[in-house]
């Protein structure tokens, strides 16, 4: 009987949920409201409480599937391509991102465009929003790994953010599985920043697109993009990229 409640229950928040992520194409996360995503279900907002006592706890959980729906289209993705070909892995990986940004824009927004006033993310959102970056870790780590590593084009980072990424492998390798705390650990903070920057290269590349900062400068967005993962496979030593 536990078990029938619980599914029950997971099938009314993921209903809720859905309405939710409807309401926000149609409102944005300022305008998204509790009482009308319940008006439209036809309950009572206490029903919808239990499982969402505010507009927050929704946002919040928009917010981590928005992450997990990124994350495996990534996963997807990356996965479709043979383990030895990393430069392959490591593009599968941009256009996985993009493909999901331009199927899902308001939520891509939500996690990736302008903050939401009033609301500050809970720790739950920390986990799902690093699935991507992690992904490209483990390509690069594969890539050290490998017999085809080539010089990378990274130069020694500067003291004061080799210590930043330091701190940062130290915190998140407490807080992951053994597997993934070795790739964290196994590269040296130049890889690491390397990680970070092609992550920062492939979100800012497709916000720019989706956000309309390359209407009338780049038009090729699609090739624009395997350009970026290039790049950045190269400045991480990825062979054949």
């Amino acid at each position: 009987m536990a078990g029938i409640r619980d599914r029950v229950r997971a099938e009314f928040a993921a209903e809720i949920t859905e309405v939710a992520r409807r309401h926000l194409a149609e409102h944005g996360a300022a305008g998204l409201s509790v009482r009308a995503v319940t008006r439209e279900l036809g309950i009572a907002p206490s029903a919808v409480y239990r499982y969402f006592p505010n507009r927050d706890a929704l946002l919040t959980a928009l917010i981590v599937a928005a992450y997990e729906g990124v994350g495996d289209a990534a996963r997807e993705a990356e996965a479709a391509v043979g383990r030895d070909d990393l430069a392959r892995r490591w593009t599968a990986v941009f256009r996985g991102v993009r493909g999901w940004a331009l199927e899902h824009p308001h939520e891509y927004a939500l996690i990736y465009g302008s903050p939401v006033p009033g609301y500050a993310a809970p720790q739950d959102t920390t986990e799902p929003a690093t699935q991507v970056v992690l992904l490209l870790a483990r390509i690069a780590f594969d890539a050290s790994r490998g017999p085809g590593l080539v010089p990378s084009g990274l130069p020694p980072a500067p003291a004061a953010v080799r210590a930043d990424v330091e701190a940062l492998i130290a915190r998140m390798s407490a807080d992951t599985d053994p597997e993934q705390a070795e790739v964290l650990t196994g590269s040296p903070p130049e890889t690491a920043l390397g990680v970070i920057d092609a992550w920062t290269a492939l979100f800012g590349t497709v916000s720019f697109e989706l956000f309309g900062q390359y209407d009338r400068v780049v038009e090729a967005r699609a090739a624009h993009l395997d350009h970026q993962a290039r790049l950045t496979a190269r400045a991480v030593g990825i062979p054949g990229a």
